[in-house]
């Protein structure tokens, strides 16, 4: 009892730094994925199973690109670099990271809109979308193509606030974001005020827009008021190595997003395979869990910026006190999820689609109990992996991300899912030995290679 009640005693002071970093961050995360969670629930009373497919394999293959090129690769290689410059008091070689990531980061940009847009089709029809459902993706990814470079912009210049411990800017952004499509997608979806009933259209239309008022939020914060600035001088006598530090920590955790979100498209294209009502029921059921990710994933933001602060600093007793305390307050409230998701799984199901889809709602409660499980494991995940960025090691998360999503998950997939046609409650279990491996892995390496004083547990 005496160890637990160690390892568990947080320090009040420590508690309040995290939660004034990760709150915010948990809020613009939360408000980002509702843009995504707006458009399904409009177009799922507007349109029902189709319209929801259409908009969940369409966004699946735009922020596949945008999350390993950009969100989750460059704007985490920034974050890292960035916030231990800062951390050491070299706020001139702070900016010069900062500057070069955000330009990288621009023509990365342009360049994958490009691709998407190009190539939309023919990416609908490699993720396994029936006829009826390419038609109306190719439509919304085209439209919301417009507003990309935008959003990606956006994630950068979010990147190098969080550096310096700005969370509630980027949080700001997303609350701009959020009320400028819930207003829109509601005009736009189902034609009110005398517009035009666009549907699936409408939705596009509404998150191109938000997107750009988004970015133009940020772009005048980060010129004006932000500690740390993008200036073009950086760029003119661009340095090398500086370039090259941020390649080498943003390839690695753009790998790591890959391995999950290939294998999550390859998977939405094996489950395609059972029909509209089980993909249906399964996208529902993925914005449900992506909308559980949020305090993990601001818990992590927290643990990175700390981390990378105090390791600048060169205090590492005090960067593991900020990864510990992250880890158990991140891992608390997912723990509130896994309440949520077993009490009321039928009526957050009934949330995004009207109640004579019956088949889907029965379907969707079903996984979402399932996915119950996994939050505790998922909460571990990403907030020891938002440790290791934070400390300059994005390696380590990339290669248990690669064995469990391609050596575990895909294989398990591909021979219960498309070969023997099991029902989708077997994916959402296969989902759960998948993060249960990955959170005991990163736990068990944390521990190992990043030794703490007097052998405590670091979580």
């Amino acid at each position: 009892m005496e160890f637990i009640r160690n390892n568990l005693s947080l320090n009040k002071s420590t508690v309040k730094d995290v939660l004034k970093l990760s709150l915010p961050a948990v809020v613009e995360m939360m408000l980002y994925t509702m843009i995504w969670t707006v458009d399904t629930m409009m177009l799922g009373q507007y349109g029902g199973d189709l319209a929801v497919s259409t908009v969940g394999i369409s966004c699946e293959v735009i922020y596949t690109f945008t999350n390993i090129l950009v969100a989750q690769s460059l704007s985490v290689g920034i974050t890292s670099i960035v916030a231990r410059r800062y951390g050491a008091k070299e706020y001139n070689i702070a900016e010069e990271y900062a500057t070069i990531g955000v330009g990288l980061g621009a023509i990365v940009s342009f360049i994958t809109t490009i691709f998407i847009f190009f190539f939309s089709k023919k990416l609908l029809i490699i993720a396994g979308a029936e006829p009826s459902i390419i038609s109306l993706g190719k439509v919304y990814i085209n439209i919301v193509c417009i507003g990309l470079p935008f959003n990606m912009l956006s994630s950068m210049l979010a990147a190098v606030n969080r550096s310096y411990g700005n969370t509630k800017t980027p949080m700001l952004v997303s609350i701009v974001m959020l009320i400028v499509n819930l207003t829109l997608d509601a005009i736009l979806i189902f034609g009110l005020f005398g517009f035009p009933e666009l549907g699936v259209a409408g939705a596009a239309l509404a998150t191109t827009i938000a997107n750009i008022a988004g970015f133009t939020y940020s772009a005048i914060y980060t010129y004006k008021k932000s500690k740390i600035k993008i200036h073009a001088k950086y760029l003119k006598k661009l340095c090398g190595f500086k370039l090259k530090d941020i390649t080498l920590l943003s390839i690695p955790a753009g790998m790591q997003e890959a391995a999950y979100s290939i294998a999550r498209l390859l998977t939405s294209m094996m489950i395609m395979h059972l029909g509209t009502v089980a993909f249906a029921a399964n996208q529902i059921t993925l914005t449900l869990e992506n909308i559980s990710f949020m305090p993990g994933w601001g818990f992590a933001v927290a643990a990175t910026t700390l981390v990378g602060n105090k390791v600048g600093e060169g205090d590492y007793k005090k960067a593991r006190e900020y990864g510990r305390t992250a880890g158990i307050l991140g891992l608390s409230v997912m723990l509130v999820f896994t309440l949520l998701f077993l009490i009321f799984p039928t009526q957050l199901i009934r949330m995004f689609i009207s109640g004579e889809s019956t088949e889907v709602i029965t379907l969707g409660a079903a996984c979402l109990m399932i996915a119950a499980a996994e939050q505790p494991m998922i909460a571990i995940s990403m907030i020891v992996g938002g440790i290791f960025k934070g400390y300059g090691d994005t390696k380590t998360p990339f290669k248990i991300a690669f064995l469990t999503s391609w050596l575990i998950r895909l294989p398990l997939v591909f021979i219960f899912i498309y070969i023997l046609e099991s029902p989708i409650t077997t994916f959402w279990f296969i989902c759960l030995i998948q993060w249960t491996v990955d959170g005991s892995l990163l736990y068990i390496f944390y521990n190992k290679k990043l030794k703490p004083i007097n052998n405590e547990n670091i979580l």
